[in-house]
């Protein structure tokens, strides 16, 4: 399969495309749009939202004149904030149909393929830790390392919590037909300083250990792309690239089925996942700049 890798030196700039093929489907179609669009919708409501949570900042005017003044940058913060509910709402719609589809639950829930954090991920972390210092042998990670359960433990609750309070502000005529004042104030309070707290982590761990590590640096477009070669597999995953066995003979499948061989991604993608991973991490680096701007002023 021929390789149309974007480099920068002679090595790619995506890290799931270093390494020995062939290419591993790692993420579906709605997985990989569901992210484009929250990342999007992420970004909106934070550049919407920040000229109001600093509007004494020199910079705040300036940002909400980009958007066209207060009345359309709340317009175009509340639409944002529909696409974030709706995605959330969807996605636990999808994980309800699916645990109830699952023959086993308990597997679907805990099992080796599960995200959800679990006892031997905290063992994991230990061992990590204790690999980093030179007193033991590296964890050896299945579908998901204790890290990428965490980002996601982050980005759900955080954006859970960011949405029901954005909920109760977007509509308090009705929501203050059974709730007391002070819960508003609350969730105004929590909404703001919630937006920020997602937006540094997402920055100072999320970007840092998808992107920015050493092994990894500038980007990972997996989840862009949907793909990585076996080479990354057997580095980011092997128990996973174990399971996979002989594979180098198996015909890719053009569609995206976790764990099978996928053709090599076409170059508009590529160049697209390349050039918009770039950008976001541009834009995150940015959001922590002007929150810091105002909190050492």
């Amino acid at each position: 399969m021929k390789r149309r890798d974007v480099y920068m030196g002679g090595v790619a700039l995506d890290a799931a495309h270093r390494g020995r093929g062939p290419y591993i489907w790692r993420f579906g179609v709605l997985q990989r749009a569901l992210h484009a669009v929250l990342v999007v919708a992420f970004f909106v409501l934070a550049f919407t939202g920040l000229p109001l949570r600093f509007s004494c900042v020199v910079w705040a005017p300036k940002l909400m004149a980009l958007w066209g003044g207060a009345r359309t940058a709340g317009l175009i913060h509340r639409w944002a904030g529909g696409v974030v509910l709706a995605c959330f709402a969807g996605y636990l719609a999808y994980a309800a149909v699916l645990l109830a589809r699952a023959k086993d639950r308990r597997a679907r829930l805990w099992g080796p393929d599960s995200i959800l954090l679990q006892g031997r991920d905290f063992r994991e972390f230990w061992q990590m830790l204790r690999w980093s210092v030179g007193k033991g042998p590296k964890p050896r990670f299945g579908r998901y390392s204790y890290r990428e359960k965490f980002n996601y433990l982050m980005v759900f609750l955080g954006l859970g919590v960011i949405a029901a309070t954005g909920l109760l502000l977007w509509f308090p005529e009705f929501f203050g037909r059974f709730l007391p004042g002070v819960v508003f104030n609350v969730a105004t309070i929590v909404h703001s300083y919630q937006v920020m707290l997602l937006a540094a982590l997402i920055v100072a761990y999320h970007f840092f250990d998808v992107h920015l590590r050493s092994t990894k640096f500038p980007l990972d477009g997996v989840m862009f792309t949907g793909r990585a070669t076996l080479g990354y597999m057997e580095e980011e995953h092997p128990l996973v690239a174990e399971s996979l066995g002989n594979v180098a003979a198996e015909p890719p499948s053009a569609r995206a089925v976790a764990d099978r061989v996928a053709p090599p991604a076409p170059r508009w993608l590529e160049v697209a996942s390349t050039t918009l991973g770039m950008v976001f991490l541009a834009l995150g680096v940015l959001l922590v700049v002007l929150g810091l701007w105002d909190a050492l002023c």
